[in-house]
């Protein structure tokens, strides 16, 4: 176990890296920065400052070097730095320079002046309820669809879950988004009492921030469809394989009941496919999170980073990418450990 969490700890460092190169160089060359920070009216005297203060006067290589060492976790600072920035951690040494061992430092919004990391952890709790919400919806109904389907293959059940199951897993979730929030939110506001935009919190002027949950039931919905439609023709599947080994021709000659039989025996031999895919899935629910805030106007980090793009608020978009990394590497490995919960066959070595 521990050599596995190592061994997964070197790899998805590497990764981290990997986009670390690939962003940080993606957005060279887009506009000056110190022009976006200072406005266009400041004098060149202060927008050499600027240049020096964000090290663009080095070369691109330097300027990757400093951002690398900045956004680490072990990096090396003067202290004057360490004010500036509002570094914190842990600092060994006693001379001006010093090692840190330290939160990462992603720089401050050019627009904002805030900090970056502040911006999104602000954001964060919005886009992991928005998926964990989409990934309980999808996960139960699909779930239940699958084991309708299996237990009534063949009938009319089956042949409206694998529709609905097929439909879903074409359908783009930016066009579902769309047409949910122009149909849901829109035309049918006054029946479901929803509207096309919201976040979880809204702010009223006389009674202050109050949470919003029905604000999340469009986007859920848009979001959980896919994964939902995944999920439905795996359990089918799967507990249809099940279904016809021998253990379970066993336990009907017990004299158990189909749904015993059904429920606990084959239900949970046939989960390991589901799992897995609930689990990848939920990784790639953070990416579409993306398209669905911006749709739906939900205050998370994809519509802040999508703000932060049109804005060329580069420091945001990098660190929100960076996030959105670590959270694909942290769920790839509590999907593996999941696994080799429930399967016990599986050995994670």
């Amino acid at each position: 176990m521990v050599r596995y969490l190592l061994r997964r700890s070197f790899y998805g460092l590497l990764v981290l890296l990997g986009v670390v190169v690939t962003v940080f160089f993606l957005f060279q060359g887009f506009g000056d920065p110190s022009r976006l920070v200072i406005g266009q009216r400041a004098d060149a005297a202060t927008q050499e400052n600027i240049r020096k203060e964000m090290y663009l006067d080095q070369p691109r290589w330097k300027q990757f070097v400093f951002y690398l060492n900045d956004i680490s976790p072990v990096g090396i600072h003067t202290r004057a730095e360490i004010r500036e920035k509002g570094i914190r951690g842990i600092f060994i040494g006693g001379g001006n320079t010093v090692v840190a061992l330290k939160w990462p430092y992603l720089r401050r919004s050019y627009q904002s002046k805030r900090e970056v990391w502040d911006i999104l952890m602000e954001a964060l709790p919005g886009t992991l309820v928005l998926a964990l919400s989409a990934m309980a919806l999808a996960t139960v109904l699909g779930i239940g669809l699958g084991v309708l389907a299996a237990i009534r293959k063949g009938t009319w059940m089956d042949t409206t879950s694998i529709f609905v199951s097929v439909l879903g897993i074409s359908a783009p979730s930016f066009f579902m988004g769309i047409l949910i929030a122009y149909v849901l939110g829109f035309v049918l506001s006054g029946v479901t009492g929803l509207h096309m935009t919201g976040s979880l919190f809204d702010t009223d002027p006389f009674a202050g921030r109050q949470l919003q949950l029905r604000n999340l039931i469009l986007p859920a919905l848009t979001l959980g469809i896919r994964p939902m439609a995944i999920i439905a023709q795996l359990t089918r599947g799967s507990l249809l394989d099940t279904l016809d080994q021998d253990y379970i021709r066993t336990a009907y000659a017990k004299g158990l009941s189909k749904r015993v039989v059904v429920w606990k025996h084959g239900l949970r031999n046939a989960l390991n496919p589901v799992i897995t895919a609930i689990t990848g899935w939920f990784a790639e629910l953070l990416a579409g999170a993306f398209f669905v805030e911006t749709i739906f106007g939900w205050k998370g980090i994809g519509k802040v980073t999508v703000d932060a793009l049109e804005k060329l608020d580069f420091p945001v978009v990098m660190g929100s990418v960076l996030v959105s990394s670590f959270f694909f590497i942290l769920v790839g490995v509590l999907s593996d450990l999941l696994y080799g919960l429930i399967d016990p066959r599986v050995r994670i070595t």
